[in-house]
């Protein structure tokens, strides 16, 4: 009877611990799916993430071609491709913390991709300000717009305006040829006064390319005016204005202004693309860190006793 009694109560506690330790088994191995699928899921948004920084970095890329050409401006696409290469730097990191379900590489992906955000966010508010005030004038008669440099005002115009910086983005206006490209003929028939009347020129070869309208020179061709009636208003471009094909109205003010103007618009397009690409940003960044927080739990609640996840080989990505 006794012994027969302490078998059955050694047999009764085996069976309960083993019991025990199924549920521990069971429980550990959810938070393991869960974690997986919160890691994955993290993961996932890393990808996309890395994926919106290419817009970023095409538009610093896109800008740098224009400053090298037409806006001639070498600033602002510096910012926007280090965002982009730090947005997908960062992205690659948080990836291999999602593979690797390392905590502290899904920290660091939160912790700087705060910043880089707030950085974007702060540039596109910045460019929109500096880029408020300003626009051509209509003009009677024309399709094109006049370009006054008293149009424009704040950190911008200051910049382009200092001699120092025109001195260089003169030159690259005037090197870029983009007042050569202007002239056009129509099967070999050089293009009439209406016909140039009417075109739609940028800013920059209304600016710089032909004097000011109020000015009323006389249009011989795309780049070579007259004096030809009285000037409507004092403009002081009226006497920069030479048909030097070296020197037209690279100093005059309406250059400036064109240039400011070409600037505007190629910094509100690429403005247009960074509040799209923040918002969505912002969206996966609450996400990843309500998946962060998830982990974190999980990894704290496990039994005591039981080993934490390592992983020596990335896990593939199940949605």
């Amino acid at each position: 009877m006794s012994f027969t009694f302490i078998t059955a109560i050694f047999i009764k506690n085996k069976t309960n611990r083993i019991t025990q330790e199924t549920e521990q088994q069971h429980i550990f191995n959810k938070n393991k799916i869960a974690m997986r699928s919160r890691s994955n899921l993290i993961g996932l948004i890393n990808f996309f993430t890395f994926l919106l920084s290419i817009p970023i970095l095409g538009g610093g890329i896109w800008l740098s071609s224009r400053a090298n050409s037409t806006d001639c401006l070498r600033f602002l696409q510096w910012p926007l491709i280090i965002i982009g290469i730090s947005i997908m730097v960062i992205s690659l990191a948080g990836i291999a913390g999602a593979c690797y379900q390392n905590k502290f590489l899904m920290w660091l992906y939160l912790f700087t991709m705060f910043f880089v955000i707030a950085a974007l966010i702060g540039f596109t508010i910045f460019a929109y300000v500096v880029t408020d005030k300003g626009s051509g004038r209509f003009v009677m008669n024309r399709r094109y717009l006049d370009y006054y440099l008293n149009d424009y005002s704040g950190w911008l115009k200051d910049r382009v305006t200092d001699n120092g910086y025109w001195r260089d983005i003169g030159s690259c206006v005037r090197d870029s040829g983009v007042c050569k490209k202007i002239g056009r003929d129509l099967n070999g028939v050089p293009e009439t006064a209406h016909m140039f009347y009417f075109r739609n020129l940028s800013p920059v070869e209304s600016g710089c390319c032909k004097p000011p309208t109020d000015c009323g020179y006389t249009y011989v061709n795309e780049t070579v005016w007259i004096p030809g009636g009285e000037m409507v208003g004092p403009n002081p471009d009226c006497m920069l204005w030479n048909n030097d094909q070296r020197l037209l109205c690279y100093q005059c003010s309406s250059c400036k202004a064109g240039v400011l103007g070409s600037l505007k618009k190629s910094w509100r397009k690429v403005s247009v693309i960074n509040i799209v690409v923040m918002i969505i940003l912002v969206i996966f960044y609450v996400i990843a860190c309500a998946a962060y927080q998830n982990v974190k739990r999980m990894y704290n609640d496990e039994p005591v006793g039981e080993a934490r996840m390592t992983k020596s080989h990335p896990s593939h990505f199940h949605i």
